[in-house]
């Protein structure tokens, strides 16, 4: 005998609800208020810019012209300088307590200094270039050029991770000049006049500031060099060759 069953069809509370999909944080859009112009060696190519205790440390590049300069930020007036030799071409510094870390484009080498005379210590060898440089208090973080932050031991330089940073789910390009603070990695990204605010525990860009209006007329060289001021909200912006440094704060808004 052949038994016929009831086939119950169930509705509304077993249907799939739809997944809402998640929008991407906005990336919050700033513009530089300018507090104080301040003067730059014109003649300086800059490629790293710290500010600690009142002293303003800038490392140039070009070979046979690369420096470590430390200066007045008031009055630009340079107080010590060191020359590179000429075979190295200096990129991002950044500073270690009693240390600057001194980098170099493609070399393969990291210069240690002593921070008070700046005078070289020792030297460390890395694999591929060099770009910005910073400290973030724990360890340093480096560019390559690359969408890549490198994070590094601040006392062996050898490589602790990576990150690949992205802004709206695209990889940015050419990471240059590096500034660590509030948590955040701030980047100058190469040939543009813009500024990146990145998370570093996940890579993503979560502010863009557009500085083109600081170009000073007549300055060929493009924006590079972010140091922030301790203890406030400001930082100190240049470009390499440009005359003038800004004291800025990023705001959002018109």
């Amino acid at each position: 005998m052949l038994l016929v069953l009831p086939v119950l069809v169930l509705t509304g509370a077993c249907s799939a609800s739809p997944v809402p999909v998640a929008e991407p944080p906005e990336v919050l859009a700033l513009r530089p208020e300018v507090i104080a112009r301040l003067p730059h060696d014109a003649d300086a190519f800059t490629q790293g810019l710290e500010l600690a205790d009142g002293v303003l440390y800038e490392g140039t590049g070009l070979r046979g012209r690369s420096s470590l300069r430390a200066s007045d930020p008031d009055t630009g007036r340079v107080d010590e300088r060191v020359d590179l030799p000429a075979d190295l071409f200096g990129e991002g510094i950044t500073v270690v307590g009693d240390r600057i870390w001194q980098i170099t484009w493609r070399d393969g080498v990291a210069v240690e200094r002593d921070r008070a005379t700046l005078a070289e210590l020792r030297r460390v060898s890395y694999d591929g270039e060099g770009w910005g440089l910073c400290h973030d208090g724990a360890r340093l973080v480096m560019s390559d050029g690359s969408p890549e932050l490198t994070f590094r031991d601040r006392t062996s330089f050898a490589e602790t991770g990576r990150v690949t940073v992205t802004r709206d789910g695209t990889p940015v390009e050419e990471l240059n000049e590096l500034e660590c603070v509030g948590g955040a990695v701030w980047a100058n990204v190469w040939q543009t006049d813009e500024i990146v605010r990145v998370d570093p525990a996940s890579g993503r860009v979560t502010a863009v500031a557009d500085l083109a209006a600081l170009k000073p007329a007549g300055a060929s060289g493009v924006l590079n060099g972010i140091a922030a001021v301790p203890g406030t909200d400001e930082f100190l912006v240049t470009g390499k060759n440009w005359p003038t440094t800004f004291r800025v704060r990023l705001v959002g808004g018109p």
